[in-house]
């Protein structure tokens, strides 16, 4: 008898824990799906340090000038060493600098405009947000 015993506590054991909680009714809950767009906020990159740009002296060299221009590059630079420039490559290193500042200004006002929208939408989005709390 004993042996039946020990043999059908274990089982019993085993049994209610198999069966858990289920021997006890329950209402099974209701569950109620919501699809909630979730905006990423999006990192916006600093501006870049402003450009910090230095002078050059110009000098305008003719024949005229030539000896003055020569002592005084003397006394200044020490030694007789200078760079020159024709009038037609002055007119392209011009033009190029024109179009860097161009490019510039078009780039920054597209890095302002895509700031501008996506601070709006971030601002819509709040909006809507806090409309939906208030129907709850």
């Amino acid at each position: 008898m004993y042996s039946t015993v020990s043999k059908a506590i274990p089982l019993l054991i085993l049994t209610l824990i198999i069966n858990g909680c289920s021997l006890i009714p329950k209402q099974p809950r209701e569950v109620e799906i919501k699809t909630v767009e979730v905006r990423i906020p999006i990192q916006h990159p600093v501006y870049p340090r402003p450009i910090d740009m230095k002078e050059p002296k110009w000098y305008v060299v003719s024949n005229k000038n030539l000896d003055e221009f020569l002592t005084n590059i003397e006394k200044e630079a020490g030694q007789m060493v200078f760079v020159a420039m024709s009038v037609p490559d002055y007119e392209l290193m011009a033009y190029n600098l024109q179009e860097i500042k161009r490019f510039v200004k078009e780039t920054k006002e597209v890095i302002v405009y895509y700031r501008t929208v996506m601070s709006d939408d971030e601002e819509n989005i709040e909006e809507k947000s806090d409309n939906g709390k208030g129907n709850d």
